[in-house]
């Protein structure tokens, strides 16, 4: 598989790509040049591997951002262990592809084309452009998910030779300056090296030319490393009998539990996700899984967090296999227990009670808000998880007054001031009016200029105001956008004091 703008996909996925010019730059020998740009970038001139200042002298309006090669590379070895639902052998292949040894395969899903246009559109469906090849060789499907004229396509058996004929030289992976010698020569098809001499052919231009011909012709071996298989933690249980007592599926689970901490401590882990499967004999299968905020291998804890779900399991006529599954684990080394209560067991119970109130309301329904930079209220805080650390130390700005409850969208209200700079005398929310006593303001919040949207009418300029009623409740309260006499002014109310 051929992922032509994967540094690009890399950097956006699912989200709403740039509608200008967009590349990726890097500094090379004291210069700035372009490794990777979207399709817009293309279409004004510029390519890969051109000077920054070329591109920007093309599209001024290009937006240009720092390449990073490193988490190209680890996203693409993600990505190709996630390409093991079409293959148990994948590996990655240089910076922008991915191989797959499909042999076995192909009729799980249909075909060989089936399974590469599935590939194909899986891919795209996580916003990944993808070509994809297969062929008896490595070569061959590497030329043809680059250099071929469909994304998705199967060489049948023993038609390699006739499907690479037409190629460009480039198709057989060689270096660039082998490629342009071959070219100087006159050679510019793969077709073309057919029936010359192998010995003068390797004399002249190289014994790659050779070796790269017959590896993408299947007459020289090319073995596939691939990744190595993640180890799989689980722990079953078959019963002679079924059981449904909830006595007896409660003691199996515990047992289970047991036999996976420890296999868990040999290996130096801790569990993230545990997911228990329980087979009954009329063929369904009951499910039920557990998360952790650290990872965890405490026995004690897990069953806990377990004992709540097993009322909700429905054994039927009987359970006749378990099977627990550790689906998510990380290294989790060895503590070393103090007498004294230390800041590390005060965390370990912290995330135990975080976990059982997890397990019970659901994930999401446990974070923990964050500072981030934003001048926008509703943009000034973030939820993550209880127990991770944000990445930038952004600190809450004291010097400002914000209000305790802020809603999640400003709600309009109908509001009478006198002068338009002037806070309200009175204003009316959900079909209540409040009489105003007091109020403090303006401050004014003016739009984020660098993002896209602060131009659009949404992204207006703000004057809020701290205002108090006759029942001595206080609010926060906004006028939308500069003053004109044209216009109404609009008003609405954000947040609560108090």
């Amino acid at each position: 598989m051929f992922l032509p703008r994967w540094p690009i996909d890399r950097c956006f996925g699912t989200a709403a790509r740039p509608d200008r010019p967009f590349v990726l730059a890097t500094s090379a020998g004291g210069r700035r040049i372009v490794t990777a740009l979207n399709d817009i970038a293309a279409a004004q001139g510029i390519s890969a591997g051109m000077g920054l200042a070329d591109a920007q002298a093309l599209a001024p309006d290009v937006r240009v951002e720092e390449a990073d090669f490193i988490a190209d590379a680890a996203a693409l070895t993600r990505l190709a262990a996630w390409c093991d639902r079409f293959s148990p052998w994948t590996a990655p292949c240089g910076a922008d592809g991915i191989f797959l040894d499909v042999t076995g395969c192909a009729h799980l899903f249909g075909n060989e084309a089936g399974l590469a246009a599935q590939a194909v559109a899986r891919l795209a469906r996580q916003g990944i452009e993808a070509r994809a090849a297969i062929a008896d060789t490595l070569g061959a499907a590497w030329a043809k998910s680059r250099f071929g004229s469909s994304a998705a396509l199967a060489i049948p058996p023993g038609a390699t030779r006739q499907a690479l004929a037409d190629l460009p030289i480039e198709a057989l992976r060689l270096d660039p300056e082998t490629a342009s010698l071959l070219v100087r020569l006159g050679l510019t098809r793969i077709g073309e090296l057919y029936p010359l001499p192998r010995a003068a052919l390797a004399a002249r231009c190289g014994a790659g030319v050779t070796r790269r011909l017959d590896q993408a012709l299947g007459l020289a071996a090319e073995p596939l490393s691939p990744l190595p298989p993640q180890p799989l933690r689980w722990s079953r249980r078959s019963f002679a009998e079924p059981i449904a007592t909830p006595e007896s599926i409660a003691a199996a689970v515990h047992e289970l539990l047991q036999h996976l901490t420890r296999r868990l401590g040999e290996d130096g882990a801790g569990a993230r996700r545990l997911d228990l499967a329980l087979y009954r004999i009329d063929g369904r299968i009951e499910r039920a899984g557990v998360g952790t905020a650290f990872p965890s291998r405490d026995t004690r804890h897990l069953w806990r967090l377990f004992e709540e779900k097993l009322p909700q399991i429905d054994p039927g006529l009987g359970i006749e296999d378990m099977v627990l599954t550790a689906t998510s684990v990380d290294k989790l080394a060895a503590a070393q227990l103090d007498l004294q209560r230390d800041e590390s067991a005060e965390g370990a119970d912290l995330g135990a009670l975080i976990d059982r109130l997890a397990n019970r309301f659901g994930a999401r329904a446990v974070a923990r808000p964050v500072a981030r930079e934003s001048h926008i209220p509703e943009r000034a805080v973030r939820f993550v998880a209880p127990l991770t650390e944000p990445r930038a130390a952004t600190s809450w700005n004291a010097a400002k007054l914000r209000p305790v409850r802020l809603l999640p969208r400003p709600e309009p209200i109908e509001a009478i001031a006198p002068v338009p700079d002037d806070p309200p005398r009175q204003f009316r929310w959900r079909q209540r009016a409040h009489r105003i006593r007091a109020a403090d303001g303006p401050e004014r919040i003016a739009p984020e200029w660098w993002r896209q949207r602060a131009i659009e009418a949404i992204e207006e300029s703000r004057d809020y105001y701290r205002v108090e009623d006759d029942e001595g409740q206080r609010f926060w309260l906004y006028r939308a956008g500069l003053y004109c006499p044209e216009i109404a002014p609009r008003w609405f109310l954000h947040g609560f004091f108090g």
